[in-house]
């Protein structure tokens, strides 16, 4: 009689010699878990983990992230506690740096290897929620028996990427459950839920690296995707979100390089010099209240040029 490991073998082996891995995202997973990495699914690999002194590193090394991450994880965790779920922060190595769970929950956890300073990259564990998502620059699900090792089969874990500033992935957010009786409905939930919080969670790192620059949504685009915008003074874009970079093929760094709003979200631009005046002037009048002569001080110009310039524009 086949055990169940043997048969969690048999069906990695199937799909990886049928060539699903050109059609599956999961059996993808388990050729690089097999081939790239050299894992083997049905002995268990310990869970390499940070002193520490070096947890405490990595930590540091996300900056403002792990402080502007806290509550967002602390909502998430409301949300998914109740299932038997923990809440996990890892970075872009695939280490858990931050983590939420109930404690009757702690020991299984813990045992799986689920905890702070644990490494979940794929690499080292093979395909699983953390590990893959890091892998494929996306959000996924891994359920059960779609973990590459045996020993993680028993866990459902939901993943979402979290971008910095410059649209670069520099953290994974996971909420992973062992219940077995979890209905497709609610994982569902659990998964949009995740990919929420962490758009939540890059629109605050965006606004923190940018604290005096307006924040524009891209217009046309559901607020919830978090494609926002950071604008100086001039109306020069010099940062984007990873949604915005994405949906407008932003590239590169646009504080060295910044590009007009206009010409991104094709908004009626003042394009001619006359435009351009007009509104340096209304800005001005609308400072001083109205008065003329300390609007043309703030400009440097004669209470005459100004209003010339008035009555022109």
């Amino acid at each position: 009689m086949q055990t169940s490991l043997s048969r969690h073998l048999q069906r990695i082996e199937v799909a990886l010699a049928n060539g699903q891995a050109a059609r599956s995202a999961i059996a993808a997973s388990w050729a690089r878990s097999a081939h790239l990495h050299g894992l083997d699914p049905t002995r268990r690999h310990a869970v390499p983990r940070l002193t520490q002194a070096e947890l405490a590193e990595a930590r540091d090394r996300l900056g403002p992230l792990p402080l502007l991450a806290a509550p967002h994880l602390d909502r998430l965790f409301q949300i998914v506690g109740g299932l038997g779920a923990c809440v996990v922060l890892a970075d872009a190595e695939g280490v858990a740096l931050d983590r939420r769970g109930n404690p009757g929950d702690d020991r299984d956890f813990a045992d799986s290897g689920l905890w702070t300073g644990a490494n979940w990259s794929e690499a080292e564990l093979g395909t699983n929620g953390i590990g893959t998502c890091l892998a494929e620059g996306r959000a996924v699900t891994i359920h059960r028996d779609q973990h590459f090792l045996a020993h993680n089969t028993g866990l459902s874990c939901s993943s979402a990427p979290v971008h910095d500033a410059q649209g670069r992935l520099v953290a994974v957010i996971d909420v992973s459950t062992a219940r077995a009786d979890l209905p497709e409905a609610v994982a569902s939930l659990i998964a949009h839920t995740v990919g929420d919080t962490a758009r939540k969670m890059e629109t605050d790192l965006f606004r923190d690296h940018f604290p005096r620059a307006r924040m524009v949504l891209v217009p046309g685009l559901d607020q919830g995707q978090g494609a926002v915008l950071a604008v100086d003074a001039d109306d020069l874009v010099i940062g984007a979100t990873r949604a915005a970079r994405t949906h407008l093929g932003l590239r590169g760094d646009l504080s060295a390089m910044p590009r007009p709003l206009a010409d991104l979200v094709q908004l009626e631009a003042h394009e001619r010099l006359e435009d351009a005046e007009r509104a340096v002037l209304n800005r001005a009048m609308a400072r001083a209240s109205g008065n003329v002569s300390a609007a043309a001080r703030a400009l440097g110009l004669s209470r005459a040029t100004m209003h010339r310039k008035l009555g022109r524009t």
